[in-house]
């Protein structure tokens, strides 16, 4: 169903709303995802609403009154035409709506007056206070039956204080397996216009409903959750109206939830080993208790939870293992087949309980490319009761359970976002909680963008209230000039105007920038790796704002290619101030020969080849992009063509590329160059050295990349692919004469970081030692410059004040780490040179089974070193406090004593 095309049938020919009078509706609840509001008042109340069902439709109006209004004859015909799936067939007309009978007839429709239901009907016209045929009613919209129904509940509710108006009500007992609910809240009625378009389903409806009852049962008895088990859980995104949080860490990250779906219920957990545990057994006791509404029924539990089964009968719970079927009360079951998705939702929304338990980070990682909000199969069961699991992890742990009577303190993203919208509107201060959940609330604002409007018109509604949120406020100033807090409504502001940019093809319709034309160019790029995933350069940089198209060659879709805009890929989303927004890349799969990409942030272009990529050369068109400052050594590009068109090339982004190393900079720090090739050449013997110390090819799988950035994500600079450093590193990148005098000391370190391998590292102690062998090796052999003038922590005396305090402290391992952790390899070194290392480092990339835990590798590494030199070394890793065991000891006894052993002295 179109909610468009479906809505401009049913305002056809209408000319207005006039609902003044003396009746007063009631404002409608909106949660399906195959539901669309067709009046919504100039307060956000919707007071007219469509739905569908299996097969069938409804139309649901907020007061019976209006269903015998000649003045909205027009309307009631229109929507008796639409619910109608057999033209010409007969509508039947409850008892109570008589005067309907006699508008329905003067438009020539057949009606049949005061009559029971049956199937022979196209149409079913009632009020919402007779529940005598529900259940058929429900059945009769699902085999393809229209069914049109009007009503209020705020003077039903003056009688039943007690019940709950959302699930008790009659009329809900009919409607709100298809997402329309009735409330009690009173609606505004008046004269209004008919909108022009679909409108949009409200953020907020004020639907009474109050968690605390649901939270009582399900956590009665419950301090904490304890999710520690075998499995890595997931995140959940609670996002519906009628969801909400049972468990949370302490950054809010949801890791169970439920729902109120129609007439029934559901709890999800992100794990299924979750929904098995005995240290959750309290907690899934009370789940079974509130998904059964706290009736007796049957209890179906699917095969693959047979330990959930097991755990349940221990404790005298009466359940059976079967899949799926109609006489269940309640289902459990895995999140990992979508197979019974439509069957599953239909059994909440007639009244069942689903107990579902599942991660998706294992998927997201099998399935790289893919939504998981939309493809994963636990979302195409979960989505529209309002809850998604999403691929990021939470750390297992115990946490204490939420408490019922702070059910509005809790992080809830529509609470919050609500919160976040009339802050915006009103101009206020931020008013606690909300400055504490404005990360979380970026977080699950970029998630829910990722779920497209074409799921249904509640989506399409969220898209446009956070759309206009951005266009309302303008995207927020940031630079390092003009600092944004991390925690404000500016960077929220930056994060969502980030996130609804990878929503459109044109950013510039969310920030008007102004970019110069650009030509058609046409480039050559290597898409054969055997290396893990490397950045391609394209050498071209897209303005921010703009769109670039891209023509590939049909070899390349499909292939597992990306197309990359941006080369900060740090995410400052947790910094405590932003001199950049937030997140600045994107990526986008290449699954078509002609696609477009739009950046609201602009960068350089790259093309990300996967590993085992063998496509060979490939020749890519690109329109729309810039030319950038790029220089490859040893490609045929001439001095002059440097210093006369290259380096003035418009692109604030440069990059400087040799064999083994590629150099991304502002392009103002690379113009005053007057010939990169010394500067290269430079790096490659870099490269070399750092290569020969790994004992690795001389040529590199991929070349390591260096990325300057006005702001990165932790420390002075940092390793990965790329490494990052900040601006004011640039001038250790791009200048050799200062590289020569005072050489290159973090961006070695952080090369060296990426050459650390497990088997012999020994975190966290060596974690930020054995990378510092790769900046002593390099400033030796290729810079001439000794280890004690590349750093001053290396200087003779702070060596020897280091060990000495290290052993008066007893020469714990607990203090062994970085600097003195490094003492202990020079030793080694100054003693036996370079050339035992790389052995030992070639070595282990040959060897299988290396033990995991500190203890064993250290002993496996002593015993290598040990033999790799002939001498018994033993002693001098006993005396740095390393855990040598008594066997591995005796079987080194056998070598050589070493006499010249530096710790001996001290």
């Amino acid at each position: 169903m179109d909610p468009s095309t479906a809505y401009d049938f049913l305002v056809k020919g209408v000319q207005g709303w006039d609902l003044t009078g003396d009746s007063v509706p009631c404002e409608l609840l909106l949660i399906g995802e195959m539901t669309f509001p067709v009046l919504v008042n100039p307060q956000g109340q919707v007071l007219i609403a469509a739905s569908q069902y299996g097969k069938g439709r409804m139309v649901v109006i907020s007061h019976e009154s209006y269903l015998e209004d000649p003045r909205m004859t027009q309307f009631l015909h229109n929507a008796v035409d639409w619910l109608n799936a057999s033209p010409g067939a007969v509508v039947g007309v409850h008892k109570s709506l008589s005067s309907l009978v006699d508008i329905l007839s003067s438009c020539g429709i057949r009606v049949q007056s005061n009559a029971e239901l049956t199937a022979s009907f196209g149409v079913y016209c009632m009020d919402a206070y007779d529940e005598a045929q529900e259940r058929k009613l429900i059945q009769f919209v699902k085999q393809g039956g229209g069914l049109l129904i009007g009503g209020q509940a705020w003077n039903w509710s003056h009688g039943h204080s007690t019940e709950r108006v959302l699930f008790d009500f009659p009329g809900n007992h009919i409607t709100s397996p298809s997402g329309v609910y009735f409330t009690d809240k009173y609606g505004e009625s008046g004269n209004f216009s008919i909108s022009g378009e679909v409108p949009n389903i409200p953020l907020i409806t004020l639907h009474g409903l109050d968690s605390r009852r649901d939270l009582n049962i399900l956590l009665r008895g419950v301090s904490n959750l304890n999710i520690v088990t075998d499995g890595v859980p997931s995140h959940l995104l609670v996002h519906g109206t009628l969801a909400f949080p049972l468990g949370l860490d302490d950054s809010y990250q949801c890791f169970l939830a439920a729902a109120h779906y129609g007439r029934g219920r559901v709890v999800v957990a992100t794990h299924e080993l979750l929904l098995s545990s005995p240290k959750l057994i309290d907690f899934i006791l009370n789940a079974i208790q509130w998904l059964g509404a706290e009736k007796k029924g049957r209890i179906g539990i699917n095969p693959k939870l047979k330990n959930l089964h097991d755990l349940l009968s221990q404790r005298q719970v009466v359940c059976e293992i079967s899949e799926l079927t109609d006489n269940l009360s309640i289902y459990c079951c895995e999140t990992y087949s979508d197979t019974e998705a439509k069957k599953i939702h239909e059994f909440v929304a007639e009244g069942g309980g689903l107990l579902i338990g599942g991660h998706a980070w294992w998927w997201a990682s099998q399935n790289k490319g893919q939504n998981v909000l939309t493809e994963y199969s636990g979302n195409k069961i979960l989505n529209g009761f309002g809850i998604s699991i999403l691929k990021e992890t939470i750390e297992a742990g115990k946490y204490p359970a939420l408490q019922p009577e702070e059910q509005q303190g809790h992080y809830h993203f529509l609470r919050a976002l609500s919160q976040f919208q009339q802050h915006l509107d009103k101009k206020e201060e931020l008013q606690p909680p909300l400055p504490g959940w404005l990360q979380k609330l970026s977080q699950d604002c970029a998630k829910v963008l990722q779920i497209p409007i074409k799921n249904g018109h509640i989506y399409a509604s969220l898209h446009h209230i956070l759309w206009k949120m951005v266009q309302s406020n303008g995207i927020p100033p940031v630079s390092k000039e003009h600092p944004v807090k991390g925690k404000s409504k500016e960077a929220l502001l930056l994060h969502l105007a980030t996130a609804l940019s990878k929503t459109v093809s044109d950013c510039a319709k969310l920030a008007l920038y102004e970019f110069p034309t650009v030509p058609v160019t046409t480039v050559e790029i290597n898409c054969t790796n055997t290396g893990d995933a490397a950045w391609r350069s394209t050498g071209l940089y897209l303005p921010r704002g703009n769109s670039v198209t891209f023509i590939f060659p049909s070899t390349v879709t499909g292939a597992g290619l990306q197309v990359q805009i941006g080369c900060h890929t740090d995410d400052l989303s947790k910094a405590e101030q932003l001199k950049r927004p937030p997140v600045v890349i994107h990526r986008s799969y290449i699954k078509d020969q002609k696609m477009s990409v739009s950046s609201l942030w602009g960068g350089l272009i790259y093309i990300i080849v996967p590993k085992g990529s063998q496509l060979g050369a490939v020749s890519i068109t690109i329109e729309g992009a810039m030319q950038a400052p790029f220089f490859q050594l040893g490609e045929c590009t001439s001095k002059s063509q440097w210093l006369t068109s290259i380096r003035h090339y418009p692109a604030p982004w440069a990059e400087l590329a040799a064999k083994n190393i590629i150099l991304t900079v502002s392009a103002d720090s690379i113009r005053p160059i007057e010939d990169p090739e010394p500067l290269l050449l430079l790096w490659e013997q870099i490269m070399a050295a750092v290569a020969e110390l790994a004992a690795t090819p001389a040529k590199f799988s991929r070349p390591e990349r260096i990325v300057a950035d006005v702001q990165i994500s932790a420390g002075w600079m940092h390793s990965g692919y790329p490494i990052m450093c900040h601006l004011d590193s640039v001038k250790e990148l791009v200048n050799v004469k200062h590289i020569q005098a005072s050489g290159v000391w973090g961006p070695v370190h952080e090369l060296g970081h990426n050459q650390q391998r497990a088997g012999w590292e020994f975190p966290s102690h060596t974690t930020e030692a054995t990378c510092n062998l790769w900046s002593v090796y390099v400033h030796e052999k290729v810079l001439k410059i000794p280890r004690e003038i590349a750093h001053k922590d290396l200087q003779m005396e702070n060596r020897k004040k280091r060990v000495s305090d290290y052993l008066d402290k007893g020469a714990q391992l607990k203090d062994w780490n970085v600097w003195t952790a490094l003492e202990t390899y020079l030793q080694l070194q100054e003693s036996f040179g370079w050339e035992p290392f790389i052995q030992l480092f070639y070595e282990y990339q040959t060897m299988s089974n290396i033990p995991t835990d500190n203890p064993s590798k250290m002993n496996l590494w002593a015993k290598k070193f040990s033999r790799q030199v002939k001498k018994n070394l033993a002693p001098f890793f006993m005396a740095w406090g390393w855990p040598i065991k008594a066997g591995a000891s005796t079987k080194l006894a056998s070598l050589p004593n070493w006499d010249k052993n530096p710790m001996k002295k001290m």
